[in-house]
Formats: structure tokens, sequence, C-alpha cells
């Protein structure tokens, strides 16, 4: 059986929810594994992940959170300082990694791109790592 990680950044508690579910619904339909580890913010992610990769326990991972512009330069910072760790890691380690954290300009964004009713971007994390999982073992 597929073992996952969910890696989630919870900031924004009722978005992370919203992303959480999205993630864990479609990843029970496909009947993986998972475990689900919380993070304060998106900047703590990348280590997460290479802490979690070093173990060898899993067969992928979705991290999750969210990340909404204020009024200064800080969200640039974790913007692109998370998702170029979230990727040096997953490409030093050949990990399949559903990248689900959302960078959004309000409020409103991060809630439509969350919920599983609208956009739902969890479920969309999943189903990627899910997805390269499939690929990584197509050239294995």
């Amino acid at each position: 059986m597929t073992k996952i990680l969910i890696i989630e950044a919870r900031f924004y508690g009722h978005i992370g929810d919203l992303l959480l579910s999205g993630a864990q619904d479609y990843l029970k339909s496909k009947n993986a594994e998972f475990d689900v580890v919380t993070l304060p913010g998106a900047l703590e992610i990348p280590s997460a992940l290479s802490f979690a990769a070093a173990s060898g326990h899993y067969d992928g991972f979705v991290v999750l959170g969210c990340v909404i512009r204020g009024e200064t330069a800080h969200y640039d910072v974790v913007v692109n300082e998370s998702a170029r760790g979230v990727y040096c890691v997953a490409l030093a380690h050949d990990l399949a990694v559903g990248n689900g954290i959302l960078t959004v300009e309000s409020e409103d964004q991060a809630i439509v791109r969350a919920d599983p009713a609208q956009k739902n971007k969890g479920k969309d994390a999943a189903e990627a790592a899910l997805t390269l999982i499939e690929v990584r073992n197509t050239y294995a």
C-alpha cells in the first residue's frame, strides 16, 4: 500500500482545514495510507520534508499551506524560499511531492482554492503526489 506524509503549515488554520480535508479525502479514495505532520508556517516545510525523506518511510509527500500577501516583502521571501526549498529537497532525494502551498493575494482567494467544494487544491496536491509515484515507479 502507498504511504504518504502530508506536511501542513497551519498559519491560517481555517484554510489549512480545507486543504487537509481535500488531500485526506482524495488519499482515502485511492486507498493510500497517510500520516500528517503539522508545522507553524510554510518556511518550515522544506526542513520537515528533508527529515522525513531521510527516514525512508514514505512513498510520497503532500505539502500544504497558505501564504497571503501582506504589507511587507516578507510574503515574497516566504513564497520563494518555501517553494525553492521544497523543490531542492525533492530533486536531491528523488521525491514524489505534490505541492499544495497556496500563494494568494487575499483570504477570499485562498478559501476558493482550498475549499473541497470549489478548486480543491489539497486534492490536487495529493493527486500530483500519487501521479509522481507512478511515474517514478515506471522508471525505477
